[in-house]
């Protein structure tokens, strides 16, 4: 399952807030900002401390791609 964090980081930017300063609000480490940068797998933790602290929902910081098919008829 492929997930998408273009949402969250344009929410970033339409509050004024850099990555490493959110980190920081959030608790949320550099290595875990770089695999959302990525668009990587992150723990339900961290997920829930974004929305907490940007005070929103999942579907606002991120989107879960469809499944691309592998040849299936």
């Amino acid at each position: 399952m492929d997930v998408n964090y273009n949402k969250f980081f344009k929410l970033l930017i339409d509050k004024g807030l850099k990555k490493m300063e959110f980190a920081k609000m959030a608790g949320i480490s550099a290595n875990t900002m770089a695999k959302l940068s990525k668009n990587e797998n992150v723990s339900l933790d961290v997920l829930s401390k974004i929305c907490r602290t940007l005070n929103c929902k999942m579907d606002d910081i991120l989107e879960v791609l469809p499944e691309e098919s592998r040849g299936e008829n």
